[in-house]
């Protein structure tokens, strides 16, 4: 089983999943004050499939939640994490919800 390590690479506006060292999934990120926008995840091809993905980007949300953070989506597929995760919607600012297709 490879050692796996997610973490905020903030000098890179983006989390690391790393296999074993090498990094194999990001969550880019912009940081303006407590707003947290999400702009893209990727996870190698060789690694697709293998649910990495949600973790990282789980693992993202629950530090944005733990640090007091409004998340915007703009992502795909933390948009649809979300709306599979309703525990983080209220992240998401209840004004900007229905442009992201969240509701509410």
């Amino acid at each position: 089983m490879p050692e796996k390590t997610i973490a905020d690479a903030p000098e890179h506006s983006r989390y690391e999943l790393k296999l074993d060292g090498e990094i194999v999934g990001i969550a880019d990120y912009k940081q303006d004050g407590k707003v947290r926008s999400f702009t893209h995840t990727g996870v190698e091809p060789a690694h697709r499939g293998e649910g990495l993905a949600g973790e990282l980007i789980d693992f993202a949300l629950r530090e944005a939640q733990e640090a007091g953070l409004e998340v915007l989506p703009y992502c795909s597929y933390v948009r649809d994490h979300i709306a599979q995760h309703p525990e983080y919607l209220e992240l998401v600012p209840a004004e900007s919800r229905g442009s992201f297709g969240l509701g509410g």
